[in-house]
């Protein structure tokens, strides 16, 4: 992007008011070095020439670092978003990171990107249920085919990569079941076989895992979450491996995807202080997740930090912490109980979406989300610990599971 043409002389009083209100306030000559990169608040990109306007066009096309001729392609604040993205989750491999308006658009995004009519793609049977969802609708009506697989498949996935798989797509741990994949023996296996891999890495960016280490070409972020921190905004984001760039960018630009400048100042606003937020959700996570096991009415809780859970081995092996965010799963409860075990919560308020400051619980409704390994547990009920003191939090929890019990005994 070329420098802006200097302001008119305030002192020239050549021109009318009407274009001095138009041109006064947009530039100054002397650079003011501050904490933050300013926000900037664009949509038209200016140039001194037609030949400069030219060659920046061809070097956005072509998916050049800080090249832009409209704001779609970027802006000082959401280059300095998409930089930050590719050093802390690729960093030291040669990733790019492309900005999304949501968490879903940074799965979909990649999927239209890299796949044609005819692809196959393999997905874990234990992802995000909209992430199933595009899969199944608007993916297939494009003519690609979806095969869900066991998400503790491991290396045994290379039994199901067939000629035209194109993609394979992991998430680890899985959604509210959090199964801990072998994603290096896994992406081993696909890149022997010319098959790109795709992780979800919601549960553990930007601070407990490595995906890029693993052998992983391209992550997927809810920037929503834990890079937001303040359940404010909503932003994704996919970082690849700098070989499969410019088919996401080319997607990127032909879709109409980008973000504004405000938002994007909130992520890098929220990253500075991500990693001391995770660990303070990891701790207290781990406290409530001990007291649960503890609890007559759960059968088991699903944390992969627990020594109970079956692929703690990889988690230990593979991440450097466990965030908020885990599942329980009661060995029994009506519809009744669960409402009472949900609802007047001091701290834990209903919600879908988790990663913020804030505590939050639901019960996993996955009887529809599962196909090659269905559930056959008892209820199950994911929550998030925010940032509140996990005593309270654990007092929360023991007056629902009173309140369930207080139902049981009415009925």
């Amino acid at each position: 992007m070329s420098t802006p043409p200097a302001e008119p002389n305030p002192h020239d009083d050549t021109h009318s008011a009407s274009s001095r209100l138009v041109a006064a306030g947009r530039h100054i000559d002397r650079t003011i070095a501050t904490v933050n990169l300013p926000v900037t608040r664009a949509s038209s990109v200016l140039f001194e020439s037609l030949a400069a306007a030219d060659a920046e066009g061809a070097a956005a096309m072509a998916g050049e670092l800080h090249r832009s001729t409209y704001a779609t392609s970027g802006t000082p604040t959401t280059m300095a978003l998409m930089d930050a993205l590719a050093e802390i989750e690729g960093a030291p491999h040669r990733c790019r990171a492309a900005l999304m308006p949501s968490g879903l658009a940074a799965i979909s995004v990649p999927l239209l990107a890299y796949c044609s009519p005819g692809d196959h793609v393999l997905m874990s049977d234990s992802v995000y249920g909209p992430a199933r969802t595009f899969a199944t609708t608007l993916l297939r009506r494009y003519g690609v085919e979806t095969e869900f697989y066991p998400p503790t498949i491991g290396a045994g996935i290379e039994a199901l990569i067939r000629p035209n798989t194109r993609v394979l797509y992991l998430e680890s741990p899985g959604s509210y079941t959090f199964e801990i994949q072998d994603v290096p023996a896994m992406c081993g296996v696909a890149r022997a076989r010319g098959v790109l891999t795709m992780i979800d890495n919601a549960w553990a960016s930007p601070v407990l895992a490595r995906p890029f280490d693993w052998g992983v070409d391209v992550s997927l972020l809810p920037l929503t979450k834990y890079w937001g921190g303040h359940a404010d905004l909503l932003m994704g984001a996919a970082i690849v491996r700098e070989e499969h760039w410019l088919p996401l960018w080319t997607a990127v630009r032909q879709l109409g995807v980008c973000v504004g400048g405000d938002d994007a100042f909130l992520v890098l606003r929220g990253l500075r202080t991500a990693e001391v937020r995770m660990r303070r959700h990891e701790a207290t996570a781990l406290e409530v997740a001990r007291w649960l096991e503890t609890r007559p009415e759960v059968a088991r809780v699903l944390h992969p930090a627990l020594p109970s859970h079956p692929q703690h081995a990889l988690w230990k092996r593979d991440f450097s912490g466990s965030s908020g965010l885990f599942s329980f799963e009661l060995k029994g409860a009506t519809q009744a109980q669960l409402a009472a075990l949900c609802e007047r919560r001091r701290f834990f308020r209903i919600g879908y979406s988790w990663g913020g400051f804030e505590s939050l619980i639901m019960p996993a409704k996955i009887a529809s989300l599962r196909t090659s390994q269905p559930w056959t547990g008892g209820p199950l009920v994911r929550i998030h610990c925010g940032l509140e003191e996990a005593g309270d939090l654990i007092a929360d929890l023991a007056d629902g599971l009173a309140a369930m019990a207080a139902v049981a005994s009415a009925d």
